[in-house]
């Protein structure tokens, strides 16, 4: 399966950049397997395009490889036989070259070319003011590798800063296009896929060969020669010097502690000596710090939870680290039992609760409340916790709902407990209109149905089909 799905709004943008008079510099980055050469190749299929994939190789090997390229590109026999020592050469016989049609130059995994070289930044930034700034041509710099596409390309201190016409950082595909690429799986059935593969596209289409997410499961992870058995660490190895620091950070947070506090402790180090650690684990997408939506200041906030972001990470420091000893010494069979027995209620159930916050934004769209929120997230203190709560701050209205992926319907139980919790949560005690929303994978039962019938604060939304 390869199917290009989503990106309407990147693709635009990348159209946009195309149309623009003159010049144009785009930077996309993204982590690896998100799509981003997938998304270049289809925006230049009826361009007049030249492709590079950069290397790990040296420089010179990137340059002699870039040369044959463009001399292919321009149908250049001189270029391809002669011996180029700077790329100035090269850009030149580009930009000297008459196209019918505005050219496009993508370099992919750009990053690779400043690692092998620290001084290439500088060096494309002196050809882009020289040879190509004003003319009529498009240039995409690609990479996988976010800090470093970061530091080269869009920091401050970059000699690229202030270069770009455009930014473009490709995210995972969000879960309500999983119908595109599984048309004939039930709504519960694509939640279980978007749980393991986190709107990851290669990961979709690896799953999506698979009858069901537990063979999926056994074939792509549990496999020791499968494609995603060790892809945390081909993740972290590229962008982090310390990846067993990394992987206890994340190890700790996956097994419960939410907490800085709890972070350090089971880690047995002090609090302050994880912020570098965080941080970049949260500039990376894998880790995501939490507060309560109801926070006025959420910088500020000492309520704040961490918690991998990451659907494939969660899923794999769940069930695929803590056994990897079975793993390798071929007793798969006992981790497979293991998460048949655990998927749902230790990990599906918890990213459901983000697969409902997200169709929440899509009811916000269509007007279902007569208001519109901004800000969405989660409740909580120390005794109660609410999945969904959102917020309209120029008004008095506050949503609060539950996310249950069980097999049996949903009840008034689920209601009345929501209610009760109602009245703990700190925002606008008074002078506030509160609604309710509760989400099920397995609908609601008749009496609650009935009961939401005649009431204008309740919603209920199901995932049946």
């Amino acid at each position: 399966m390869k199917k290009f799905i989503d990106r309407e709004s990147e693709m635009e943008s990348l159209q946009s950049e195309y149309q623009r008079a003159g010049s144009a510099l785009v930077i996309m980055y993204g982590r690896r397997r998100v799509g981003k050469t997938t998304l270049i190749s289809q925006f230049i299929k009826d361009k007049r395009a030249l492709f590079f994939l950069a290397s790990e190789e040296s420089e010179v090997q990137n340059r002699l490889a870039f040369k044959d390229k463009a001399a292919e590109f321009i149908g250049s026999d001189l270029l391809w036989n002669a011996e180029v020592k700077n790329w100035d050469v090269i850009f030149r016989a580009i930009t000297d070259t008459s196209f019918e049609s505005k050219p496009v130059i993508v370099i992919d995994e750009f990053q690779y070319l400043g690692k092998s070289n620290p001084a290439f930044p500088s060096i494309f930034q002196r050809i882009w003011e020289e040879l190509l700034k004003g003319r009529s041509v498009m240039v995409i710099l690609c990479g996988s590798l976010i800090s470093m596409m970061e530091s080269q390309t869009l920091a401050y201190g970059s000699p690229l800063y202030g270069r770009r016409t455009a930014q473009i950082r490709l995210m995972q595909i969000p879960f309500r296009h999983y119908s595109e690429f599984f048309p004939h799986k039930s709504r519960r059935e694509l939640i279980e896929m978007y749980a393991v593969t986190g709107g990851v596209p290669k990961y979709i289409e690896l799953f999506s060969e698979s009858k069901d997410i537990y063979t999926a499961i056994q074939h792509n992870v549990l496999n020791r020669s499968g494609y995603l058995y060790d892809e945390p660490y081909f993740l972290l190895q590229q962008e982090v010097s310390e990846v067993g620091s990394y992987f206890s950070v994340i190890r700790a947070i996956a097994a419960g502690n939410s907490k800085l506090s709890a972070i350090a402790t089971t880690l047995e180090v002090k609090a302050t000596s994880l912020t570098k650690y965080l941080k970049t684990l949260m500039e990376l997408d894998l880790v995501e710090r939490e507060v309560p939506a109801t926070e006025e200041t959420p910088e500020k906030s000492k309520k704040g939870l961490y918690r991998i972001k990451d659907n494939y990470i969660r899923f794999w420091f769940a069930f695929v680290y803590p056994n990897r000893s079975f793993i390798e010494s071929g007793n798969s069979p006992i981790v497979m039992s293991k998460i048949r027995k655990s998927l749902v209620s230790g990990h599906i159930s918890y990213i459901y609760e983000d697969v409902c916050r997200e169709r929440m934004w899509e009811l916000n769209a269509r007007d279902c409340w007569p208001f519109h929120f901004l800000k969405i997230g989660r409740w909580w203190d120390s005794r109660d916790e609410i999945d969904i709560a959102a917020i309209d701050p120029d008004g008095s209205n506050l949503i609060l709902g539950e996310c249950k992926f069980w097999q049996e319907p949903v009840g008034l139980r689920v209601l009345h407990s929501l209610e009760e919790k109602t009245v703990q949560v700190d925002w606008r005690k008074s002078n506030r209109h509160v609604w309710y929303v509760l989400f099920s994978a397995a609908g609601f039962t008749e009496e609650l149905k009935q009961l939401a019938a005649g009431r204008d604060d309740l919603m209920l939304c199901d995932e049946l089909g």
